[in-house]
């Protein structure tokens, strides 16, 4: 059975874009044909009646499947045409900054899921119709799914700003925090606030984040709560976060979960974007890894108009010759010769690097290389190299990997708050009004 979900990274697969149905809310024009009704006009686009069904049956579908009570038609119903409304106003500001999903950038998503469902891409169609998915629309969903996923990453990740500061500050908290080597389990609930909210509405979002908080914190199912109530974008999958490490965690979450067992839900936490609350699901605790490391040096010579591939080869057997036999100094032969400008100033050394930091060609001729031992020339897509192993190493953690973790931690950590303030905006700034 094909998976509905991607891993997270690639978000989430729903069955959103699967093949549209004609629904009962079509209606036969004067002519016998089927007119689709409008469910909500959003800016100059709009969301169909037929999506808003198909919609209806695919979530319904899904939170049956998990054994979830569902709630009332009438909230699940608003639940899913908020969240088509978000995905009309995303795909309206992609095509305005002219975002593209390549062919290609499509196929290899799509090969993903083949992949992940074991089995290829050519059977793929045949899977999905197996299922009742139209596999033209299914590749379009997924069409949309890619661009939204690149206009995030444009709009919200990439203008996140983690400063030196902020990351020594990480560094200095994490030993109070939730373990890195752990992974955590958790969903959430967010009872959303407007921007320039009025006493009433923050009022009435207070009394509604404290009621929810109660209910759950009586034992009463998260997951159906958070499909009823939560206006985050994880509440038709029951709030759910997924599993991340410590210093994957939300920052305003990492404190409260430390302090937290499995099964405990907190009281509604305060941010920007409104009120948490968050129930901690598992505690997973993970190994130890450890990387082998290796050291190495090179010289790179590249072909051109004047020397061809088999000069060059001739070039670099000759000065591995000077080093080797005539006892002449890698690091000054490479400062003058070498054609690499990332690595010729410091005599050719790469430094320490783990497995997947170099080519596939390269990477293949370390592996054969003893300490000290240079290689023969060989050939990348780069040019021509000659390398000396100078050492290998098993490697935990150092203050300069320690550092990019915490950067690409914290810039985690701000993405879910940032996107949910990014798409309140969006929503804000629109206009939209709903038909049904």
């Amino acid at each position: 059975m094909i998976s509905k979900e991607f891993s997270r990274g690639f978000l989430v697969l729903m069955a959103c874009f699967a093949a549209p149905a004609f629904s009962q809310t079509r209606e036969a024009s004067s002519s016998g044909e089927l007119l689709d009704r409008v469910a909500a006009t959003v800016n100059e686009g709009v969301v169909l009646s037929s999506e808003l069904d198909e919609q209806m049956l695919v979530i319904t579908d899904r939170l049956r499947s998990q054994n979830q009570q569902l709630p009332p038609q009438s909230v699940l119903r608003q639940q899913v045409l908020d969240r088509l409304v978000l995905q009309e106003l995303q795909m309206q500001r992609a095509n305005r900054a002219g975002i593209k999903v390549s062919d290609e950038t499509l196929n290899n998503a799509l090969r993903d899921v083949a992949s992940q469902n074991k089995i290829a891409l050519a059977d793929l169609p045949a899977a999905l119709a197996s299922q009742g998915i139209d596999y033209a629309s299914y590749r379009e969903g997924i069409r949309k799914e890619l661009a939204m996923q690149i206009l995030r990453q444009r709009d919200v990740i990439g203008r996140i700003n983690v400063s030196p500061r902020e990351i020594d500050q990480f560094l200095e908290r994490q030993k109070k925090m939730p373990s890195e080597s752990n992974e955590y389990d958790v969903s959430h609930i967010l009872i959303a606030v407007p921007q320039a909210a009025t006493p009433e509405e923050l009022d009435n979002a207070t009394k509604k984040a404290d009621e929810v908080y109660k209910r759950a914190a009586a034992g009463e199912d998260f997951s159906q709560l958070a499909v009823s109530f939560s206006n985050a974008q994880t509440a038709l999958e029951g709030g759910r976060l997924g599993r991340r490490k410590g210093s994957e965690l939300p920052t305003f979450l990492a404190e409260v979960i430390s302090g937290m067992k499995a099964g405990d839900v907190t009281k509604p936490l305060r941010t920007p974007s409104g009120f948490h609350i968050v129930k901690l699901n598992e505690v997973r605790g993970n190994a130890q890894v450890i990387v082998n490391q290796v050291h190495a040096r090179h010289i790179l010579i590249k072909p051109n108009e004047l020397q061809d591939d088999a000069t060059v080869q001739q070039k670099l057997l000759a000065i591995r010759d000077r080093i080797v036999n005539k006892g002449e100094n890698f690091t000054a032969v490479a400062s003058v010769v070498s054609e690499d400008p990332g690595s010729s100033a410091e005599g050719g050394d790469l430094g320490w690097a783990g497995p997947g930091t170099f080519v596939p060609e390269f990477e293949k001729q370390l592996a054969q290389l003893q300490p000290d031992e240079i290689s023969q020339p060989f050939r990348t897509q780069f040019g021509w190299h000659i390398i000396q192993l100078l050492g290998r190493r098993q490697f935990d953690t150092t203050d300069d990997v320690r550092r990019q973790r915490a950067f690409a931690a914290l810039r985690e950590s701000k993405a879910d708050e940032e996107t949910e303030l990014w798409l309140r905006r969006l929503r804000d700034e629109a206009y939209v009004e709903y038909k049904l």
